[in-house]
């Protein structure tokens, strides 16, 4: 194989230049696929992310105009980027995290959490209805540019980055005031989500404590679990407009990260 290299080298001078810098920036680019919302899901083949990091990396690469190889450790080199891509990409699923914690605040308040089933994209048991909020919420990111967003901060952290440094500068990649921001907004924007449903089920359950109190012999307990559900479902189709709005205003006003 060496020999191969040395050859090819020979013919194309500048391809060992080439090959060394498009193997760093496609150890950056899975990085920020293995983390980044959509990239991550298990749904899609372990294949086509490798093609598509490596259909980018073809891309990117001759936009970067590489120096020569630099003499430090390529292993060092490949880590650091790697981990530069995964930290863009978590970033991003932060976001997403606070749509997923509003369907699990429904999901508890409607009385659901014992229909929990194994899924396969998380490995986690995870509730139906927290899983229908997380996709509504992917597809909306997608609707609203996050696709574009991901891929403009990939392109902008080799500006910040370069693939040849040997420390990642945390204060530029990482805006803290906005690391903070998205990290409480995970509890606000999920207590957002799901406050029709609170709000809701919280009236049922005091109208129930007080026919508890007023007539005892009715199983109020037992009607809670027949009313939660439905009740919760009904509120849920009421409010999907209203919810599609939140979070896309959600999403718009975070983009000023990207």
């Amino acid at each position: 194989m060496d020999q191969v290299v040395s050859q090819i080298s020979i013919l194309f001078p500048d391809f060992a230049r080439w090959f060394s810098a498009g193997f760093i920036v496609f150890a950056r680019l899975l990085g920020f696929i293995r983390f980044a919302p959509v990239f991550n899901r298990k749904e899609i083949a372990g294949m086509v992310k490798l093609a598509f990091a490596f259909i980018l990396t073809v891309i990117l690469t001759p936009m970067l105009k590489p120096a020569p190889p630099s003499a430090d450790s390529m292993l060092l080199l490949l880590v650091l980027n790697f981990a530069a891509g995964a930290i863009i990409g978590y970033i991003a699923q932060i976001i997403i995290l606070a749509i997923e914690s509003g369907g699990d605040m429904i999901n508890t308040q409607m009385g659901l959490s014992s229909a929990m089933v194994m899924d396969p994209s998380t490995n986690s048991q995870t509730s139906i209805l927290s899983r229908v909020i997380t996709l509504l919420g992917l597809v909306i990111f997608m609707e609203v540019g996050g696709f574009y967003w991901m891929i403009n901060a990939l392109i902008r952290s080799f500006e910040i980055f370069p693939i040849y440094a040997t420390a990642i500068p945390l204060d530029k990649i990482i805006n803290m005031d906005y690391l903070i921001t998205t990290t409480s907004n995970v509890l606000y924007m999920g207590l957002q989500i799901a406050s029709p449903v609170l709000l809701a089920t919280l009236g049922q359950d005091i109208i129930l404590g007080v026919i508890s109190k007023t007539a005892p012999q009715v199983n109020v307990f037992q009607l809670s679990f027949l009313f939660k559900p439905v009740f919760g479902a009904a509120i849920m189709i009421w409010i999907l407009p209203m919810l599609i709005n939140v979070i896309s205003d959600f999403f718009t006003s975070f983009s000023s990260i990207y």
